[in-house]
């Protein structure tokens, strides 16, 4: 069974004006497109077809169109659910709980974005849950995620953001700090906290 790419739940413009519909637009059609077509490519007739895309990433990152495309999907269809026209602002329940013991959610706010501002080249910021319940803000290069073995973070990814250029460049330019800092205006913290649960 081949990837498809995954439909959003909100159009390219709703989330305007932190990200813009054309970025939107070519970031879900042309980008996330491109990794499902070539990790469909780099899967097929392989003991990895038919998985799911996060034993893929767990079990097929020493090949690097796998780790880099199947990275690809995970990271992008993970970005996609997470976000939300107006955002909810603040997280609750278990995942609020569990930021609080990283120092409370200002203190959350000032480390993710330092994470995702301060990763150099291309890459994602995350948050993960832990095997413990508790949560680690880290941060990875490239198409990695903390679901593949020495990513340099561990733990299940519920919430990430694409510093990559294409995910803010034609609006923001070479500005990624303020598309970091708006990237909090469209948080879906009650899908965050689904995950978080999982």
């Amino acid at each position: 069974m081949s990837f498809e790419l995954p439909k959003l739940g909100y159009a390219y413009d709703a989330l305007e004006p932190t990200i813009d519909a054309k970025t939107m637009e070519i970031h879900h059609t042309k980008h996330h497109q491109a990794y499902i077509d070539n990790l469909n490519k780099a899967i097929a007739g392989t003991e990895l077809e038919g998985k799911s895309i996060e034993e893929i990433c767990r079990t097929g990152a020493d090949k690097p169109a796998v780790r880099n495309n199947g990275g690809g999907h995970f990271n992008h269809t993970l970005f996609w659910e997470i976000l939300t026209p107006g955002g909810s602002k603040e997280p609750t329940g278990n995942v609020k709980n569990a930021i609080e013991k990283l120092g409370g959610f200002d203190k959350f706010k000032t480390d993710f974005s330092e994470a995702a501002k301060t990763r150099f080249g291309s890459g994602w910021a995350w948050l993960c849950k832990k095997e413990d319940g508790s949560v680690e803000i880290c941060s990875t290069p490239n198409q990695d995620n903390p679901l593949m073995p020495n990513a340099g973070c561990d733990g299940t990814p519920i919430l990430g953001l694409d510093v990559w250029e294409h995910a803010y460049y034609l609006n923001y330019q070479n500005r990624r700090p303020d598309y970091v800092t708006a990237f909090f205006e469209v948080i879906n913290w009650d899908k965050v906290e689904e995950l978080f649960n999982k």
